[in-house]
């Protein structure tokens, strides 16, 4: 998690990302900003994030794109 929360916080330094619950949602992330973060998060984390993947869901916060990453780190 404090992988990701790095990647994050490199990405966005002015959100708050352990507390934001509604990243998608609330428009705090634009599609350039997911764009770069799966970039990102499939050379780091070795995984491969589909566009099925691509919903608000698994991006809204850091916890649950942590869930994301695991959940498709155990498919690998």
């Amino acid at each position: 998690m404090e992988e990701l929360m790095g990647i994050l916080k490199d990405l966005r330094p002015d959100v708050d990302f352990e507390n934001e619950k509604a990243l998608v949602t609330d428009g705090i992330l634009d599609s350039f900003d997911i764009i770069s973060l799966v970039s990102t998060l499939n050379d780091e984390f070795d995984i491969t994030i589909r566009p099925a993947n691509l919903v608000p869901e698994n991006f809204d916060s850091a916890e649950a794109m942590y869930a994301l990453i695991e959940k498709l780190q155990d498919e690998e």
